[in-house]
């Protein structure tokens, strides 16, 4: 396994939507040049969600991955096989928390030492030192290892039980990064500026101005959530 000591990229709070590599994820509905398209790909994932749970029922199976969109099981591949630093196809206590939180997750010590306990396996034994017995016991749990599988099955079991509210609520975070309350203009324009999105002031004010309901100059927490929930 990696060495514990090496330090992990820091990865912000996200919707799992979001790519692994730190990308903000496109503007809800309603929300500039790249609306239709984010509209499209929401109603088809949501669509994938119901087919796959009608299927998941109907089978009486157990197994949360037949749950999971293709973007979605792409995405804890990617963040497995970026965390897994020596590449031997299994990740420890510390790659493991770190490649939850780049899903969004960030659960507390004991839940991820249950996890490891319920899902984990034991590492491979180094060799011993000349001379020196190796020591016979069962591994702690907080140095148990998950395979690929193991953190696919526990990263869709969170992901189907994640509030949509909250996922709502953490893309806002991503718009109004000082916290403000609501979404304003100059959020709107460095949103656009990092999507790449060659938007006028104009259209971004009359984005505003369309979901701005009291006129306080921007698009508050409920406002938002309204607009993307449809």
């Amino acid at each position: 396994m990696a060495s514990t000591s090496q330090s992990h990229p820091s990865f912000p709070p996200r919707p799992y939507t979001s790519t692994i590599h730190g990308k903000l994820p496109n503007p809800p509905t309603g929300f500039g040049a790249t609306s239709t398209r984010e509209t499209a790909r929401i109603e088809r994932e949501r669509q994938e969600r119901e087919r796959a749970q009608q299927q998941h029922q109907q089978a009486g199976s157990s197994n949360p991955l037949t749950a999971l969109t293709e973007e979605q099981l792409q995405e804890i591949n990617e963040a497995f096989q970026l965390f897994d630093l020596d590449k031997d196809s299994r990740i420890d206590y510390h790659e493991f928390k770190v490649a939850l939180k780049a899903l969004g997750f960030d659960p507390p010590k004991p839940e991820i030492i249950n996890l490891l306990t319920s899902h984990g396996s034991q590492p491979t034994p180094l060799p011993a030192a000349p001379n020196r017995q190796p020591q016979p016991g069962p591994v702690p749990p907080g140095r148990m290892v998950l395979t690929l599988p193991a953190f696919q099955t526990i990263a869709a079991r969170l992901i189907a039980e994640r509030d949509p509210r909250d996922e709502i609520l953490r893309a806002f975070a991503l718009f109004d990064v000082d916290n403000k309350g609501m979404i304003t203009l100059d959020d709107l324009r460095r949103v656009a500026k990092e999507l790449g999105e060659g938007m006028e002031d104009e259209e971004l004010v009359s984005m505003i101005e369309e979901f701005d309901l009291d006129g306080k100059g921007g698009v508050g927490r409920e406002e938002f959530i309204a607009i993307c929930m449809g």
